[in-house]
């Protein structure tokens, strides 16, 4: 059974976020069902940053947990 990562980026018109990107390789690497949430704007980011009380994106989350960012993902696949 594949495991679901919800993930939280940014992908704003002029700017694709290249953590982002690094966190959804690393979760599809890993065998991850991917559940991208694309924030689109700059509003949709700082909204999502307040009600998360995080202070960047991307955000990962796994069963419900949040991991954290691209180089906190990095860390907790290496877990295993």
């Amino acid at each position: 059974m594949t495991q679901q990562a919800t993930l939280y980026r940014m992908v704003l018109p002029d700017h694709v976020c290249p953590f982002g990107v690094r966190a959804k390789a690393m979760l599809e690497q890993a065998g991850f069902d991917v559940d991208d949430q694309i924030l689109a704007t700059r509003d949709a980011v700082d909204q999502f940053e307040r009600e998360q009380h995080v202070e960047t994106t991307p955000q990962v989350f796994i069963q419900g947990e949040r991991i954290g960012g691209s180089d906190d993902l990095e860390r907790w696949l290496r877990r295993d």
